[in-house]
């Protein structure tokens, strides 16, 4: 299935049976939006990993629904949805109402996962920060190869993990952490930074999830390259992380 995606049209997750018919939205037991806009810079790794999370929630029988479009984020365009992905979203996406929308959503017990460059979205909105658990401030130029350590072998988005685990993203450095986070994932910055001046640094989240303003968030700064969304280790744990959201 490779149909492409647009700003501001609806793709569901072409899920089909034997028959060759679609199943009915009755048939899924639980459904995902992902949500994938971009008003400031756009990562080549969108439509991967949109097609990856199809193919992610066709084994889980988990329905989809993929979209650009913020009218979604109403109280009754919601109200069908289990969790809502930010997936690399980056800029100002949800105008106001649309942002009360997200926090009834969660408020109600809705789940929320955000993926990479949804920490570099909605800077003005506290609550948003909150939400994913910190923001984007910096990162060094290119890819590279980096020691990510376990913090939580329980947690069904590392469980299946080794610790260390080495692999190769852009690295995000981010601000304002916000406190009580679970930490899942920690990267070691001297495997892939220049020694600097003063003490050496320690492994810092990189990934983490929490139970906030009565819903389940999941946070994973892992994702910048298209390649991440074919490694076996990055879908289970971005699935993982969504399957903790769903409440499954």
């Amino acid at each position: 299935m490779n149909t492409s995606l647009r700003a501001g049209s609806w793709l569901a997750v072409a899920m089909v049976t034997a028959c060759g018919s679609p199943p009915t939205e009755e048939a899924f037991d639980q459904r995902l939006l992902v949500f994938s806009r971009t008003v400031a810079f756009r990562h080549a790794s969108i439509e991967p990993g949109i097609e990856a999370l199809r193919e992610m929630a066709f084994e889980a029988g988990v329905g989809v629904t993929a979209t650009e479009d913020p009218d979604v984020f109403t109280t009754s365009g919601l109200a069908g949805f289990d969790a809502v992905v930010f997936l690399s979203t980056t800029g100002d996406v949800l105008d106001s109402g649309q942002e009360q929308a997200l926090e009834a959503f969660v408020r109600g017990g809705g789940g929320f996962v955000g993926v990479h460059s949804a920490a570099d979205t909605e800077y003005s909105w506290p609550w948003y920060g909150e939400l994913v658990g910190a923001y984007f401030e910096s990162h060094p130029p290119g890819t590279q190869t980096a020691t990510l350590l376990v913090a939580d072998p329980t947690h069904p988005a590392t469980s299946h993990l080794s610790s260390p685990w080495i692999r190769t993203d852009e690295w995000y450095d981010l601000r304002d952490l916000q406190p009580g986070l679970s930490i899942l994932l920690n990267i070691d910055e001297t495997t892939y930074k220049a020694p600097a001046d003063g003490p050496e640094p320690t492994p810092r989240p990189i990934a983490w999830y929490r139970n906030f303003d009565g819903g389940r968030s999941f946070y994973t700064a892992l994702g910048h390259t298209s390649e991440s969304f074919a490694e076996p280790a990055f879908r289970a744990h971005l699935w993982g992380g969504i399957t903790w959201a769903l409440g499954s």
